[in-house]
């Protein structure tokens, strides 16, 4: 099995104005000071954290009782990750510090057999481990571990790093297969993967040991959350829970498909394919292989949004992806970028770098408004305000985004996620880089035989133009060509055609480059028309417009309504403008279509068409609505 490297965060300089530039310094100058405020319960009109206090009250310095979500102590643990990533790209001694201080807190409210969870030291301190499968302890656990890992990468100080390795060996005293332990796993997934990253920094054999189990374990016979509600009960439930909503309807190495709660099943994905590359476990590869064939086939919008039913923020069936009842939660768009680097660790697919720019330039840009400061949970397709308000079932569609949530999971993921993009632009395969997102800056990666500097060039996906310098030196470029460009995209070096050897969905450059070679990719980024499968039932008749990576979307703000009355003509063409000042700085697609008129008619119903007539239409990325107040929204639209 391939094992390949990743960039790392501290070696990626992105140009401050390319697109992950800007994000990466919005996270940096505005969301990681704002998320602090917010855990400190110090924005005004914003939802209550009680995070930082609820450690607090569990180090013994404060009184109260414990407030929030069961894994509230998660939102802290992102945000430490997040200044890791931050720290490593641009050193600030005063958030280091802060840093530092929220984690002897942490230090300080774990107990003296290294437990770590402020839900159960404040509120319920008899009652740790009596509940795998609803309470969280190991998804906390696993989210502190990924950000013990990073924070010592950045720093080299150990303090988070020795905390959570107490906690994994606590939990290896508790948890496994031996006689005398819980034959548990977390109802939700999460510490599967974080504890192949602690594996990777510490080599401690616990950490993969515990990995391992804990994906064996789920789903076998007999099963564990049976078990643990008869015990917590006292007496057999009433129905035996067929176990989809938490994965543990089977085995994982039987699963074919993605069920159940949308971040939990990508957390698992995720921890399946980390736990393969880390014990060469062909057999689990293919498991991750079939549920993203499943996943992309048949599972997933548009826009890189996953988990289609607000009831268990939930896969349900295939082609099931309607669009104004959407979930589509951020974090779950995030949990498929995790999946899918996973993957292009041990699996040179160029799909698994397409699946995950989707999921990053549509639902993960859209969690957060432009300014840093508003976020989204649920990322619809379709919105129509009123029914937000005043229809039950469109009640979790949001017109716009709040400054923060009870339960506040998606804000800090998405702020680590962005920080630490460097880690996904590049895979290393011995002395083959293979790109696998295009973002100006300059990168310093090391090879197996030698230690290289990739210069990028590009405004994408703004333009498909990509202008690569590579240091002097033997070793091969693999440029990954987008699915929407594999037909159509033209490569030349030093201003010369040339044609490269293709392999899945890469271009594959071997040479000796002597250090003023240019390489120039470029990729169609024109707008195109995109078509759902005939039985997604809530998109017959209708089309999308995405132009590159990047789905549009009609905004009422620069359209005519209702939107529903709008349609696209088959044979309308495109006109696209590149609009600086609009929407922090917007390529703006317009077409002449047509829109049905209020002829005066009030009759419901009617056995005449109404009258339509032309006007044009104005498509803006989607990931840049409801940044301009309330107002209707629509990804698919009518075409005739």
């Amino acid at each position: 099995m391939k094992k390949m490297n990743f960039s790392k965060v501290r070696d990626c300089r992105l140009d401050r104005d390319s697109y992950f530039g800007k994000r990466m310094e919005l996270v940096r100058e505005s969301v990681i000071p704002y998320q602090w405020e917010t855990l400190n319960d110090r924005v005004p009109d914003a939802a209550k954290s009680h995070c930082i206090e609820n450690f607090r009250i569990a180090a013994g310095e404060a009184e109260g009782e414990f407030y929030g979500c069961v894994f509230q102590d998660s939102d802290l643990a992102k945000w430490l990750e997040a200044v890791a990533y931050s720290l490593m790209t641009k050193p600030d001694p005063e958030l280091e510090a802060t840093a530092d201080e929220a984690i002897a807190l942490i230090g300080r409210a774990q107990a003296d057999d290294g437990y770590l969870n402020t839900y159960y030291t404040v509120k319920e301190p008899g009652k740790r481990w009596t509940n795998l499968r609803d309470n969280h302890e190991l998804y906390c656990a696993g989210h502190m571990m990924e950000a013990a890992a990073a924070y010592y990468e950045a720093t080299g100080k150990r303090e988070l790093l020795d905390i959570m390795t107490r906690m994994a060996h606590h939990i290896d005293s508790v948890l496994g297969p031996e006689e005398g332990k819980l034959h548990g796993y977390p109802g939700h997934e999460e510490i599967e993967l974080a504890l192949a990253a602690m594996w990777r920094v510490t080599g401690d054999p616990v950490m993969l040991k515990l990995a391992k189990y804990f994906i064996d374990e789920r789903g076998r016979e007999p099963r564990f959350f049976d078990i643990e509600a008869e015990r917590r009960e006292g007496r057999k439930p009433e129905y035996r829970d067929p176990g989809y909503y938490a994965q543990w309807h089977a085995p994982v190495r039987e699963q074919t498909s993605l069920e159940g709660h949308s971040v939990r099943a990508l957390y698992l994905a995720t921890g399946i394919a980390e736990v393969a590359r880390e014990t060469d476990d062909e057999e689990l590869l293919e498991v991750c292989r079939r549920l993203y064939e499943n996943l992309v086939g048949k599972r997933m919008y548009i826009t890189g949004g996953v988990g289609s039913s607000v009831y268990g923020e939930a896969f349900t069936f295939d082609y099931d992806l309607p669009n104004g009842t959407a979930y589509s939660e951020t974090c779950a768009s995030i949990a498929l970028c995790f999946f899918m680097r996973a993957m292009l660790g041990v699996d040179a697919d160029s799909r698994y770098a397409d699946t995950m720019e989707t999921a990053l330039y549509n639902t993960c840009s859209a969690g957060m408004s432009l300014d840093g400061k508003n976020f989204f949970y649920v990322n619809p397709l379709e919105v129509y305000p009123e029914a937000s308000r005043k229809n039950a079932q469109y009640r979790h569609v949001l017109p716009v985004r709040p400054k923060w949530f009870g339960c506040a999971c998606c804000p800090p993921n998405l702020a680590r996620l962005l920080s630490g993009i460097g880690k996904y632009l590049f895979t290393i395969d011995g002395d083959t880089v293979y790109t696998q997102l295009y973002s100006a800056g300059e990168y310093d990666l090391s090879l197996s035989s030698l230690d290289i500097t990739l210069k990028l060039k590009t405004d994408y996906p703004k333009s498909g133009e990509i202008r690569i310098i590579p240091s002097a030196g033997h070793y091969t470029l693999a440029l990954r060509v987008p699915h929407f460009s594999a037909e159509k995209y033209s490569l030349n070096i030093n201003g010369e055609p040339v044609t490269a050897k293709t392999c899945r969905g890469y271009l594959m450059l071997e040479r000796t480059w002597s250090g003023d070679d240019t390489v120039m990719l470029t990729l169609d980024v024109s707008p195109r028309r995109v078509y759902a499968n005939i039985n997604v039932r809530d998109d017959a008749g209708k089309v999308a417009v995405a132009r590159g990576p990047v789905v549009y979307c009609l905004e009422e703000a620069d359209n005519e309504t209702p939107l529903a009355g709008i349609s696209l003509p088959q044979g309308s063409v495109f006109s696209e403008e590149y609009l600086p000042d609009k929407l922090g700085g917007i390529v703006e697609l317009t077409a002449n279509g047509t829109v049905a008129v209020d002829d005066g008619c009030d009759l419901l119903y009617r056995t005449t068409p109404p009258a339509r007539r032309q006007t044009k239409l104005t498509f803006i990325p989607y990931y840049a609505w409801a940044n301009r107040g309330e107002g209707e929204m629509t990804v698919f639209v009518r075409e005739g």
